[in-house]
């Protein structure tokens, strides 16, 4: 398995996201949502950035870089859409650079995240969702214990269209309600 690590996303990122996102704009496009020339730049970067943790801080999502062993950023992953109450549920989103596809990197990358919602963030679920041809993702997905659950037909807009995706989830057969001081029976 690759040699990578996850962390939180850092406003101190942005030059090297840039960097990477300019170098690997055409690999990734495919795969990903239409985006303007702004985005490949230090200010587009650091607006998502912004947005990123603003979500972050209330508790909607946990935004990460994966980081190689020699400290340099591989990509990004995330929780999205993190929702509590009877749900606890998200949805982990990813993307290595070109130079670290099929090496491993995304493999260790969700197994990190998985850690991150099943200890930190006391989740129940985590959705992951791919285009049907994306079978390296997908394999991603399997190595890490999730399952095939379903289809759903033009899921996401993808590349200026909106796309089919199948849907996996990993689930945490271990959950129990986190402890909250002043929390009562039956509390979110």
């Amino acid at each position: 398995m690759s040699a990578v690590s996850t962390r939180l996303l850092s406003l101190d990122d942005v030059p090297e996201l840039t960097a990477l996102g300019v170098a690997n704009r055409e690999f990734l496009a495919p795969w990903s949502p239409a985006t303007s020339d702004a985005f490949f730049t230090e200010d587009g970067q650091h607006a998502l950035v912004l947005d990123a943790l603003s979500k972050h801080a209330l508790g909607l999502a946990y935004p990460a870089v994966i980081v190689d062993v020699d400290g340099a950023l591989a990509g990004r992953i995330n929780l999205n859409s993190v929702t509590r109450g009877a749900a606890q549920f998200a949805s982990v989103g990813y993307w290595v650079a070109q130079s670290r596809n099929g090496r491993g990197a995304a493999t260790a990358a969700v197994a990190s995240m998985l850690d991150v919602a099943f200890g930190e963030l006391a989740l129940h679920r985590v959705q992951g969702e791919t285009l049907p041809e994306n079978r390296a993702s997908q394999v991603v997905l399997e190595r890490n214990g999730f399952e095939r659950i379903g289809f759903a037909p033009r899921f996401l807009r993808i590349a200026g269209q909106w796309r089919d995706h199948v849907l996996y989830q990993r689930v945490n057969d271990e959950w129990t309600p986190p402890v909250r001081p002043g929390a009562g029976v039956g509390s979110p």
